[in-house]
């Protein structure tokens, strides 16, 4: 059965329930499993005839070591990937837009987001064993854009849960603020906050830190710190390496990057046995990743504005699950670097460490004008409109394709393009078909808090706010 750890550890090992039920461990670092499931070569053969749900059975199944019933993960995955929830039957369909090259669609969901995959079936996940248990948490996230709207999305209707979203003020485009803004239910806070998505990530992180806190409010998260949000996210590279290369045929994938979760995912389906050959980490103008693969330094720098706002982050808290294993598993070396990266704002790995690393994943940087005009040559070679954060995968995605043609690229698309008409509007010169589910948003009234970045003004909000 499945364990995890904390990428601080060497603690002790938790089930993957309690795994969930935290969100993130109490040293501060983030779960994994403390070994690698694998996917064996006839069960990837059998996954050719299977739906979008029954493959998530298989993937997710050997992560879940029995906690949960086989009978009941079955339907709680059949009532998540329906199309009561999705609006496409492939769910995740791949849309060819050169040769050798597919987008792929991951935006069908109630948001219009890829967020949705995952946090549809946490959220249900959360109903059935807070039932179980006869327990209430109190869900604190932080959203560079859009997150927020799918967590809340999954949770409005949750009798046991509260949920509390910040974002930062002014930095979201407005169908993404509004699309949280516009909920109303009981139980949905969301907090704007007087900073950057870095500052709302930090503040989270430092509430999870806070032992009493987190005891006081029964805390736990759906931030991509949260296990299951990787797990669910693996099926979709399963998804599209059965459907292009019949689960043997090496594929490779794009992927725009904030967090570092979604590119994360795909490195646990290569580990995992997936036959995925390249992981491409596709930055814009907030490029740190891009930086450290190029030198071997992590440094921060300031946060800047971009047509790509959920990109828009110089700490990736998912990154820290890749280092734990970089670093072999170096639980100690990691917590110290770690804690030195919050006081000095930067490290160094060794060269060798960096050889790995390339292999691993390769990265490259997208400028504003380089996404308009990408979004451009999409839309005038295929007559398909994408999104800025899709554009630089795409982007991204030309580097890779030059030096091997012969291997399918699929580039994630990970938001509507309607979520961002501004962008599109100066890409094409023409507004993106608008859902009608988004168009209501924008007549319907806000509901937030402003706060300063103050993390006691934050959690004192929290605490006096949620349904106790």
């Amino acid at each position: 059965m499945v364990q995890y750890v904390s990428t601080r550890g060497p603690g002790p090992t938790h089930n993957f329930l309690d795994v969930m039920m935290a969100g993130m461990a109490p040293d501060g670092g983030l779960y994994l499993p403390t070994e690698w499931p694998a996917l064996n070569p006839s069960l990837l053969d059998h996954m050719a005839g299977l739906s979008y749900p029954e493959i998530a059975f298989h993937v997710i199944r050997p992560f879940v070591g029995g906690t949960i019933p086989d009978d009941v993960l079955i339907q709680i995955l059949s009532e998540t990937y329906t199309p009561d929830h999705f609006d496409h039957t492939a769910y995740t369909p791949l849309q060819q837009v050169e040769p050798n090259a597919w987008v792929m669609e991951l935006f069908h969901g109630p948001t219009y987001s890829f967020k949705d995959y995952a946090l549809q079936f946490l959220g249900r996940l959360f109903d059935y064993v807070l039932e179980q248990r006869g327990q209430r948490i109190t869900i604190v996230g932080a959203t560079s854009g859009d997150t927020g709207s799918a967590a809340i999305e999954a949770c409005r209707n949750c009798r046991n849960i509260d949920i509390f979203i910040l974002h930062p003020k002014d930095r979201t485009s407005e169908i993404q603020r509004r699309q949280m803004t516009t909920v109303s239910a009981p139980n949905v806070f969301n907090i704007a906050l007087e900073g950057t998505f870095d500052d709302c990530q930090g503040i989270v992180k430092e509430l999870f830190a806070d032992q009493a806190f987190r005891d006081d409010v029964r805390l736990s998260a759906v931030n991509s710190i949260n296990w299951v949000r990787i797990m669910a996210q693996i099926v979709y590279y399963a998804v599209a390496c059965v459907a292009l290369g019949a689960g043997r045929r090496a594929v490779s994938f794009a992927v725009p990057t904030g967090n570092f979760g979604n590119v994360y995912a795909g490195y646990a389906a290569r580990r995992m046995g997936l036959p995925i050959r390249n992981l491409v980490v596709a930055s814009n103008r907030n490029d740190i990743l891009t930086r450290f693969f190029e030198t071997g330094d992590m440094k921060i720098e300031g946060v800047m504005p971009s047509l790509s706002p959920s990109m828009d982050i110089q700490v990736s808290s998912n990154f820290e699950r890749y280092l734990c294993d970089l670093m072999n598993r170096d639980h100690q070396g990691l917590s110290s670097l770690m804690n030195s990266f919050k006081t000095q704002k930067a490290f160094r790995l060794p060269e060798e460490l960096m050889n790995r690393a390339r292999q691993d994943f390769h990265s490259y940087r997208c400028s504003d004008e380089d996404t308009l005009a990408m979004m451009k040559r999409c839309h005038d070679a295929t007559g398909i409109v994408i999104d800025p954060h899709t554009a630089i995968g795409f982007h991204a995605a030309q580097f890779e394709l030059e030096k091997d043609p012969a291997t399918p690229m699929v580039m994630l698309a990970c938001a509507h393009p309607a979520k961002f008409p501004d962008a599109v509007r100066r890409a094409i010169g023409i507004d993106p078909v608008m859902p009608e589910k988004l168009a209501r948003v924008k007549t319907r009234a806000e509901q937030l808090i402003v706060l300063p970045n103050d993390l006691d003004k934050v959690r004192n909000y929290i605490r006096r706010t949620r349904n106790a």
